[in-house]
Order: structure tokens, then C-alpha cells, then sequence
């Protein structure tokens, strides 16, 4: 009898072991304990088999008229995801409702409303999605003290930055997720999501990711929407500010925010706005050595207004590429910026820059390419071209800092206040 993806009770090496029966390749039966470990059994050592009902039990989300309301929208990704255990593949799975009960110390902090609008792996995340979540978003923040997205972290930056443009907020929209499935026993799903919640009901008034700030589970990092990047692709401290420094930390046992950048966006200090057009035809190209300027022709046929060029450097592309740029930059948004992590583009120092700035480049400053690219479908989606290539340059949400050596004085000081 196939017992895969079954709650059984099983006698066994002298004890009694509970849990659900995983898939196993070797013939042996696998079982899923409650604290998260496998354990393995040979048919030899089963002296007793049966399966029982699973009980799923459900948390009343009873409100303390004493704390602050907040709404908790969930779309998807490994904070919402648990063991399939019918294939052993990790999906999405839990609801919105099933999060907020897995972690009950939300009670201690906020009331919680939760809804689940997507159920879907970061990396089906599209336009579209980012527009609909804004809107609700939007909606959310004229009813909750704040808002907080569960979201998947391959792709959670750029809808940090999608959110951070389409929304002036006065209040927190915190974007949380994990590197690990909820139902692991080295899971950061709790910790995140009890932190981004101690943000959510903070005096911030801006968009921002939460998430661990080392491989411990001692705290968090507050990290600015438009400045932070997922540096490791299975670390639980993957995000990292880049080109700044974390707005703050949350000490997850004191459940206490200590704030390290003062000059934030503050509760109440924005009118709550939505502008939510996308234009969606634009490119990010990342420039390698031999890479010839067709592909720049070939999107301009198909209609695209903007590029961004993710250049070497202090922000170059090949000498052959200046002249198709001059001949699109007319009608074209054009925005150069490096493939390094740290530092900002600069077309200043060499022959080939200040021949891409003649040819109608816009320094993108120090602004990671994916943030450059949200912004300009946020910007062609609502100024014309003119205003566009205005606002490009300008500081809008925190994007671009005002010069290398105000962010790099303010890193040492982070580092000083960590050792």
C-alpha cells in the first residue's frame, strides 16, 4: 500500500515515531517527523504500521483593540512553501491564513488581516503582478498601520523597486521572505516574517525588505527597497544593502528596531499616492566583450523606448556600439550602468564614456541595474520622454545617493557600530 504523503504511526527500533510518509527512492520508508528531520526505516525493523488522520489545526486571529491593525498580502514563494509530499519538490502551497498561524508571536505584535493573492514562484512574477499589487497595496494602506508582502527572493528586489515608485507611502510596505521552506527545521521563515511585522507597525514610511542580517537567528536587516540586491543564492543572509547601508536592524529576541540612517522616509511624512502605469518595452542588456550593437537595433525595431546598459566598469560598452546609440538615443531613454556591485558609473574619466554621453547615454549614478530598469518602465509608463530623461537623473526614492564618499563614510560608521 502506498502510504506517500500519509500522516502514519509507526513501531519501530523500540519506539513509536509519527509523521508523514516521504517519497524515497532506495525502498526504504521515509518519514517526516513534526520537527522538521527525516528519519529512515527498513521493512525489517517496522514492527508496526497505521495510518492516522492528520489534524490541522487553526489559529483564531482574535484582534487587541491595543495594537495596530495590519494586513498581510501574500504571493507566493518559499516563505509560503512546504514539502509536496507526494514528489518531495518544495511548492507553494500555504495560504495566507496558514502563515500567520504557523507563527502565533504575531499576536504580540499587530492585529493581522491576511490575504493570499498569488500563489506563485518569484520568477513568474511579471508587470502585470507588480501593478496588481500595488493596487492593493494602495487599498490596504487607507485601512492598516501597515503592510506586508510575503514574497519569493529570487525576484523580490525588483518588486520592492516597482512598489517603491509606483507608491508614495506614509506608511511601512515591508517585502519578507526566506531561504528556507517554513515547515524545515533550519527555516528563517518565522524570524523574517516576526520582524518584518516589529517594521510594519514601526515609524517608517517607506518600501523595504526584511530579511535575516547573518546565518544566525539573532537579527534582521531593514533594507531600502531600492538599494538592496540577493547576493547568495542559498545563504540565509543572502540580501545585502548595496551602495548603502541597511536603514536598521530588528534584535529578534529583544524585538527591538535600532534605526542606523536617520535621513529615512518617516511615518506620515509622504501623501499616500498611487501611480501605477509600467511601460513594459524596456531592456536591461548586459554587455559582454564582442557583444555587437545589433541587439540594440533589433529592440528598437520592436517599439522599445528604453535601455539599460549594464556596461563594465565605470559604466563603458564597445567604441562599436556609439554610433547605433547616437542614431536611437533621439527617441530613446538610454541609461548606463556597471556590472560591478559597489560604486557609481562615472563616463568622465575615458575617451569611450565621454563619447557615450555625446551620444545621448544618462549617467545611471550608482544605481543597480535592476532598480534602473524599474524605473524606467515607471517613468516612460508616466512622464513623456523629455520629463523622462529629467527625472531620470534625479533622486526619486532613495535610488541614488548623492556621492560614493557619503555612502562609503556612512558604511564605516555601520561597521564600527557592528564589531
Amino acid at each position: 500500500m502506498d502510504l506517500t504523503g500519509k500522516k502514519v504511526k509507526i513501531k519501530a527500533k523500540g519506539k513509536i515515531f509519527e509523521g508523514i510518509v516521504m517519497p524515497s527512492v532506495t525502498g526504504s520508508l521515509v518519514l517526516k517527523l513534526d520537527n522538521g528531520y527525516n528519519v529512515g526505516f527498513f521493512d525489517y525493523e517496522i514492527l508496526e504500521i497505521e495510518e492516522i488522520e492528520k489534524i490541522e489545526s487553526k489559529t483564531s486571529l482574535t484582534k487587541n483593540p491595543e495594537l495596530p491593525d495590519v494586513k498581510i498580502i501574500s504571493t507566493g514563494g518559499t516563505i509560503a512553501s512546504k514539502v509536496d509530499y507526494k514528489t518531495g519538490a518544495v511548492t507553494s502551497q500555504f495560504t495566507a491564513e496558514e502563515i500567520v498561524g504557523d507563527v502565533p508571536e504575531l499576536a504580540e505584535i499587530c492585529n493581522v488581516d491576511a490575504e493570499l493573492l498569488y500563489n506563485i514562484l518569484s520568477e513568474n512574477m511579471n508587470v502585470k503582478h507588480w501593478i496588481e499589487l500595488a493596487r492593493n497595496v494602495y487599498s490596504a494602506l487607507k485601512k492598516y498601520e501597515g503592510v506586508i508582502i510575503t514574497h519569493g527572493t529570487d525576484t523580490m528586489a525588483y518588486t520592492a523597486s516597482a512598489l517603491a515608485f509606483m507608491i508614495s507611502t506614509p506608511k511601512p510596505i515591508v517585502l519578507v521572505g526566506a531561504q528556507r521552506s517554513s515547515d524545515r527545521p533550519s527555516s528563517d521563515a518565522a524570524m523574517n516574517l516576526i520582524c518584518s511585522a516589529l517594521t510594519a507597525t514601526s515609524d517608517l514610511g517607506e518600501v523595504v525588505v526584511v530579511m535575516h542580517a547573518t546565518t544566525s537567528d539573532d537579527y534582521c536587516y531593514i533594507h531600502r527597497g531600492v538599494k538592496v540586491r540577493k547576493c547568495h543564492t542559498s545563504r540565509r543572509d543572502a540580501f545585502k544593502s548595496i551602495n548603502f547601508i541597511p536603514l536598521g536592524k530588528i534584535d529578534y529576541m529583544k524585538r527591538k528596531i535600532e534605526w542606523f540612517v536617520q535621513d529615512r522616509f518617516k511615518r506620515g511624512e509622504r501623501e499616500l499616492e498611487l501611480k501605477d502605469k509600467m511601460e513594459e518595452k524596456v531592456v536591461l542588456i548586459k554587455f559582454y566583450p564582442g557583444l555587437k550593437p545589433d541587439i540594440l537595433e533589433y529592440y528598437y525595431g520592436k517599439g522599445y523606448k528604453g535601455f539599460v546598459l549594464e556596461g563594465t566598469g565605470l559604466g563603458h560598452v564597445s567604441t562599436e556600439w556609439i554610433d547605433v546609440i547616437k542614431k536611437i538615443s533621439e527617441d530613446c531613454l538610454i541609461i548606463m550602468t556597471s556590472q560591478c556591485i559597489w560604486g557609481r558609473v562615472c563616463d568622465r574619466v575615458y575617451d569611450t564614456g565621454r563619447y557615450l554621453l555625446k551620444a545621448g547615454v544618462i549617467e545611471g549614478e550608482d544605481m543597480l541595474p535592476e532598480v534602473a530598469l524599474v524605473k524606467l518602465m515607471w517613468l516612460l509608463g508616466n512622464y513623456d520622454l523629455e520629463e523622462a530623461k529629467k527625472y531620470v537623473k534625479e533622486n526619486l526614492v532613495g535610488e541614488i545617493t548623492q556621492s560614493t564618499k557619503y555612502w562609503e563614510s556612512m558604511l564605516s560608521f555601520f561597521n564600527s557600530k557592528n564589531k
